[in-house]
């Protein structure tokens, strides 16, 4: 009996908002993770092309719910990555 094969990496989908958006110089992007890959694992993957990521921690969202570094991802999740806000008086 053989075991199904394992794919070698998913697909997410990558929302960027804000200065995270600024920074890519997009709002979207796709790329592929290892499978188990987590939240952390994915922020430290794309703070090559977005460095911000990794100066300024703000909110993640998988599918719609925050959730924390340490999530593991799973193929076709959709990833949203919000910059910290601030605001003043």
């Amino acid at each position: 009996m053989s075991e199904a094969a394992s794919p070698s990496s998913i697909s997410v989908r990558v929302r960027l908002f804000a200065a995270y958006r600024e920074a890519a110089g997009r709002n979207q992007l796709e790329t592929r993770v290892a499978p188990g890959a987590t939240v952390g694992d994915l922020v430290d993957q794309l703070a090559g092309q977005v460095p911000s990521l990794k100066q300024s921690r703000g909110l993640v969202a998988v599918n719609h719910t925050y959730v924390q570094l340490g999530t593991i991802l799973h193929d076709g999740d959709e990833v949203a990555l919000i910059p910290p806000v601030s605001g003043g008086r």
